[in-house]
């Protein structure tokens, strides 16, 4: 039977760090690391997102602010709003909530986050520093799988690591973190054939496509390790992850639950990025002062 990999748990584990952190920061520079999140419109999911948000940042001493626009907003405002937010010297990260409403486009909006402001890891010079094995803000959920997995102390090198799943947040930036500890990844996605015989030979389970229990209990390699980043709600408003858990469970040495596993590390690791990008707005200036 697998052991639960409680994203709480580990992500409580790392903000109690953070706040240490956070407070040496302050000490040293006499300002806090800020958050500005932007929250187009009255999606309610969104809302409760961000509140968690700007709650998780004042828990750790990180200065907070949320900006509410219309879900009528052009295009224009909204980027206008985000130069304003890349000049502001208190603010050090910067978010804007999915889903954003139809009429604004997202590419723009990621292509208008200073890459030095982008916690989300979002921008393609981030995504190209990842790809080149640079320095880099990193894409906050699949940068909390890498830290559950330093949590079991599990070793990469040498593992088959299938990723199902290529989205730009989560798929494609995790199997550039699995290979950098020299995991061999495959990629597999909705035009992949055999998709059953790819995942029965991983040693480390991805599962982020959004489909209800798309990966079977059967499928899993015993002793796998299986991280799912699924949030699935089913008719009857129970929710499940990606992976058909309970068979899961029985074949793999660690499993992440859902709810309580990926979701919780990533709002720990927006913090973590938060204080990074703080972290380098201070250098920066010692080096223009010098």
């Amino acid at each position: 039977m697998a052991q639960i990999l409680d994203g709480k748990k580990i992500g409580d584990k790392i903000r109690d760090q953070l706040s240490s952190d956070v407070k040496a920061f302050m000490e040293r520079h006499g300002y806090a690391p800020g958050l500005a999140v932007i929250l187009v419109g009255d999606n309610e999911a969104s809302k409760i997102y961000v509140r968690n948000k700007t709650q998780a940042c004042e828990k750790v001493g990180i200065h907070g602010e949320q900006i509410n626009l219309p879900e009528d907003v052009s295009a224009e405002h909204l980027l206008e709003k985000i130069d304003e937010i890349n000049a502001d010297p208190k603010i050090h990260g910067l978010l804007v909530q999915l889903p954003l409403p139809k009429a604004l486009s997202h590419l723009d909006v990621v292509l208008r986050v200073s890459p030095d402001k982008d916690v989300d890891g979002l921008h393609p010079l981030n995504m190209g520093r990842l790809v080149t094995g640079r320095p880099c803000l990193r894409s906050c959920t699949p940068a909390g799988m890498m830290k559950m997995l330093e949590s079991i102390d599990y070793k990469l090198e040498g593992k088959l690591a299938v990723v199902v799943g290529r989205s730009n947040i989560v798929g494609k930036p995790i199997g550039m973190m699995l290979l950098e500890k020299n995991a061999t990844v495959t990629y597999c996605h909705s035009r992949t054939p055999d998709l059953a015989e790819k995942v029965k030979m991983a040693d480390v389970v991805v599962a982020a496509v959004g489909v209800p229990e798309l990966v079977k209990g059967a499928w899993i390699k015993p002793g796998a390790v299986v991280l799912d980043v699924g949030i699935n709600r089913l008719a009857g408003g129970k929710l499940v992850g990606d992976v058909e858990f309970a068979p899961a469970a029985e074949r793999a040495s660690y499993i992440t639950p859902v709810p309580g596993g990926v979701g919780p590390m990533t709002i720990t690791m927006l913090l973590w990025n938060t204080l990074e990008a703080a972290k380098n707005f201070a250098e920066s200036k010692s080096h223009v002062a010098s």
